[in-house]
């Protein structure tokens, strides 16, 4: 069985920023990180043994005096609720999330109706249309006949969603409100589009893919769906051992990558799993063939 790893995968640059960030404020003070710092079990066991605890970023209460927004960023309006109660508030939010909050109150000051396409609900997303009452998500191509009408339409996506759904959904916006004003501005992320691009290329030519990455992480998932949506067996796990020889059973080439909150010795202890599997089975096949064994 041919293991091939994606040429992008893994954690990006502000996952890794925030993480190291989080572990050099808990080393001198105790922390409390509002929310998970990033979508990953893995990471938040590290941090938690380091003695970080975690808080929810909508209740101001901590035991700790410091506290950290995670990579995911806030709204503003949560940033001053926890520094109004007399809290120190460290920021760990992705620089990419924060040229996406950016870009929207650019839109917004603008004189633009405010629209971020992304995972209704999701913490990112949440921070983006907080200090914007009146706007809107678009997680479906259903939402887009949802939208107020209005004369003049700022669009933005969450930093982790596929760069393909989110023009479709665009181009959608413009056919549905053909006398509007629509202006977007591409925020996803180059962490993602890499990491999506170099899928892609996996998908053509491996019969199926490990995906590596938190069960809640929305580009882990993202990355999932697009092997699926290709037709492709794709096993979306967390932890090697939660391999299972069987998945593989009359395969032979197999891809592996992992969402941007996996850290490099997870996805390294994968590729190792999946070789030891690749070799059992080797030798199964080659006892079964041997007449003298």
């Amino acid at each position: 069985m041919k293991i091939l790893v994606a040429k992008d995968f893994g954690m990006c640059f502000g996952v890794r920023d925030a993480i190291a960030q989080a572990e050099k404020l808990a080393a001198d003070q105790p922390l409390t990180i509002l929310g998970e710092l990033v979508h990953n079990p893995i990471v938040r066991e590290r941090l938690q043994q380091q003695g970080v605890r975690e808080g929810a970023l909508e209740n101001t209460i901590s035991s700790s005096r410091r506290v950290m927004i995670t990579a995911h960023g806030a709204s503003d309006k949560r940033r001053a609720e926890w520094r109004a109660v007399g809290f120190e508030v460290a920021d760990g939010t992705c620089p990419l999330v924060h040229h996406a909050h950016e870009q929207l109150k650019r839109l917004v000051t603008a004189g633009f109706f405010p629209v971020v396409i992304g995972k209704r609900g999701h913490v990112e997303v949440n921070g983006l249309i907080e200090d914007f009452p009146n706007g809107v998500v678009v997680g479906t191509r259903e939402d887009v006949a949802q939208l107020p009408t209005q004369s003049r339409y700022g669009i933005i996506a969450q930093t982790t969603q596929p760069i393909e759904f989110v023009r479709e959904i665009v181009t959608l916006i413009r056919q549905t409100y053909p006398s509007a004003e629509v202006r977007f501005v591409d925020t996803v992320c180059r962490p993602t589009k890499d990491r999506q691009l170099a899928l892609l290329k996996l998908i053509e030519i491996a019969e199926a893919i490990v995906v590596v990455g938190g069960l809640t992480s929305n580009n882990t998932r993202q990355l999932v769906e697009t092997c699926r949506a290709a037709g492709r067996t794709a096993f979306h796990i967390e932890r090697p051992e939660e391999l299972q020889p069987a998945w593989f059973v009359g395969m032979k080439t197999i891809g592996l990558t992992a969402g941007t909150s996996t850290l490099l010795e997870t996805v390294e202890a994968v590729e190792r799993r999946l070789q030891e599997i690749s070799r059992s089975a080797n030798n199964k096949l080659t006892t079964n063939q041997n007449p003298n064994q």
